[in-house]
């Protein structure tokens, strides 16, 4: 049977606008889909090869190769709505684009404002804000990260993201990690309380009352963690909440241990604990990769819904409280959904009841 592939060459041009649209955290996810349909046919893969992948249909495929032979990369955006439209060529559209993506602007500038770009196109910058809006581009935003130099990337990061989307059968798989250094921080001044058109208000000046670390381990089949709160994060402590841990799960079942590699987690009092415990694995995230670890995403929330703003009288209050923080997310615990999307070195993860990737 006949299979159909994309017989077209991309400009070096169009593949690296595609390519660096797929780097924009603000694309959304249709269009994103149709970039990547595009690249793949590009790269001759068949059309069931492509929809195995991407869970679309021939169909899907087949209209998305259509249109951008016809109109290029701003064919691949969603069709204007009905109405009145913005009123201008797609050759000034994407002479917009083109020249936000790939035009530096005057020394010593490092990045574009609608009115400096609309002033060298000699249009308006309304013109310019509508074009960055239709194509989710933010010349303003700036991210930060951190590639990994560790030589065995693909390999390390396989493993684990094996172990979340196809754990071993009869065992068990944590991600384990500690958020150090939490601060008890008390204010001197008084909460100004949440008001119609006021966001709530803390003063500048607060009270340290020391600091402790939180011991996570978050069960990546159910969601539910257990934690520990210790004075210092030491080897010992970490061998101590390995053991608690591996005490918890089921009689019989293999454990997976999902680790960064922090000092104190390949001691030789790790390493001696390890062999005493034959049936449980450690699998260490990448070098600068501990965003693969499950739990650094738990570890977000905590610091978003409970420490940020928390008011803390003491070193016990702190403790009391994150306690309570994991008493109250086990309650309503769910596994997080992972999915392999492309081959950059980021991974979003996201709830069940949340929209997934």
């Amino acid at each position: 049977m006949f299979t159909p592939t994309m017989d077209l060459v991309l400009a070096p041009e169009d593949r690296r606008t595609l390519e660096q649209m797929l780097r924009q955290t603000t694309l959304s996810q249709a269009i994103a889909k149709r970039v990547r349909v595009v690249l793949a046919l590009a790269e001759g893969d068949s059309y069931a090869t492509i929809g195995a992948r991407f869970a679309c249909t021939d169909r899907f495929i087949a209209l998305w190769k259509r249109r951008f032979v016809e109109g290029g990369v701003l064919a691949l955006a969603d069709a204007p709505r009905a109405g009145r439209g913005h009123g201008m060529s797609a050759a000034l559209e994407a002479k917009i684009v083109r020249h936000t993506l790939q035009t530096a602007p005057p020394s010593p500038l490092t990045h574009w404002s609608s009115r400096r770009l609309a002033a060298k196109l000699g249009v308006a910058h309304t013109t310019v804000t509508t074009v960055w809006k239709r194509h989710g581009l933010k010349p303003h935003r700036l991210e930060r990260y951190k590639g990994s130099p560790d030589p065995d990337f693909e390999t390390k990061a396989a493993d684990i993201i094996g172990l979340y989307i196809a754990p071993p059968t009869n065992a068990v798989v944590f991600c384990v990690d500690e958020k150090t250094a939490i601060q008890a921080l008390d204010r001197t001044d008084p909460v100004l309380p949440l008001r119609p058109g006021r966001a709530e208000a803390h003063g500048f000046e607060y009270v340290r009352h020391g600091t402790r670390s939180l011991y996570a381990a978050l069960n990546v089949g159910t969601g539910h963690v257990q934690g520990k709160v210790a004075v210092r994060h030491t080897s010992v402590e970490f061998v101590d909440f390995l053991d608690t841990v591996t005490r918890s799960a089921p009689r019989g079942k293999a454990v997976h241990f999902v680790v960064d590699n922090l000092s104190a987690h390949k001691t030789q009092a790790v390493q001696d604990w390890l062999a005493a415990h034959p049936r449980v694995t450690m699998h260490y995230t990448p070098t600068y990769s501990s965003w693969l670890n499950q739990v650094e995403s738990w570890f977000a929330r905590i610091e978003r819904d409970c420490i940020a703003r928390g008011i803390f009288k003491s070193t016990t209050d702190l403790t009391r409280t994150l306690l309570r923080y994991i008493t109250l997310h086990n309650k309503t615990c769910q596994p997080f959904v992972w999915r392999y999307r492309d081959v950059t070195r980021r991974m979003p993860a996201t709830r069940k009841s949340t929209t997934s990737h």
